[in-house]
Parts: structure tokens; sequence; C-alpha cells
């Protein structure tokens, strides 16, 4: 026989209990006696932790790819004005009103051209960043490489010096 405990609950928690037996078909004593034995096992303790393992861990990859991303876009920016520093010529005070306004003009439109990209998702520095890494198909074969180094047959060569 199992010993008898009495114990006091709040109301909440008291309806909760009735509402979570009704549900899963279990008796009060029933689902009393498994959160204690989950409470000094530690069970769901150890699954909630592992769970939460698994999302840290996808997380930290996940913020380890952000933050190679934004130093790829840091040193592009920095790169593009070191550029933009190093070619814009010094202008004499009466040109200066007229290179402000033509440069409001060309952050206009450059915000303009931002707007679309981002609304179509294009995303040049990743195209740009994409043409320059080369994948494993782009490169010649073992078998290319030996046909390349492959003397021509002899009827191609007496063929290729009469033509």
């Amino acid at each position: 026989m199992k010993p008898r405990i009495y114990i006091y609950l709040s109301e909440q928690n008291f309806a909760r209990l009735h509402a979570a037996a009704g549900r899963t078909g279990k008796t009060l004593s029933g689902i009393i006696d498994e959160a204690l034995d989950d409470f000094f096992n530690g069970a769901r303790q150890d699954e909630r932790e592992s769970a939460m393992l698994r999302r840290l861990d996808r997380m930290t990859r996940q913020f380890n790819r952000i933050e190679q991303k934004n130093v790829v876009n840091g040193e592009a920016l920095a790169l593009y004005i070191r550029y933009f520093l190093m070619v814009t010529p010094h202008l004499p005070s009466d040109q200066i009103d007229a290179a402000r306004a033509k440069g409001d003009q060309h952050f206009d439109q450059f915000l303009e051209q931002l707007g679309r990209d981002l609304q179509s998702g294009k995303r040049l520095l990743q195209r740009a960043v994409d043409d320059v890494i080369a994948e494993q198909a782009e490169f010649f074969t073992e078998e290319d490489l030996e046909r390349l180094h492959q003397p021509l047959p002899e009827t191609s060569k007496r063929e290729a010096g009469h033509a």
C-alpha cells in the first residue's frame, strides 16, 4: 500500500491539476507522483538542458556566420572609403556648393537603388563574393588535364599542316 499524504495547493494549481487529469486520463495522485519523480530524478531537467544546449549551439553557429558576413562588409566598406579618399581631388572653394548638390543627387540615387535591391532580394556583395570564390566544378578534372597534354593524332597534324 502506498503512503498517503495531505498537501495544500493554491486554487490556481488545484484547477490546473484537475484540468491536466481530465486531459491525460490520469489520476491526481498519478500526476503528482510523476512530477515528484521527475523532480527528484532530474530527468526532465536533463531533457530541457539538452534542448537548450542544442538551441544555443545552433544560435552560436548562426552568430558566427553573421559575424563573418559583417567582417566582409566592414572590410569592403573600408576598402571603398580608402579608394574614394585616394582618388577624390580637393575642390576649389567656388565649386564646393555644386559638388555638394551633385553629391546629394548621387546619394538619393544610391538610396533608391539600395531600396530596390533590398526589396528584390538582390545581394550585390554576396554575388561579388560568389563570383570570386571558385567551385570545385569550375576546375579541370584530372582527365581534362591529361587530354590537354596528349599530342594530336598524326592525321590531325598533317591536316593542320596542309591547311
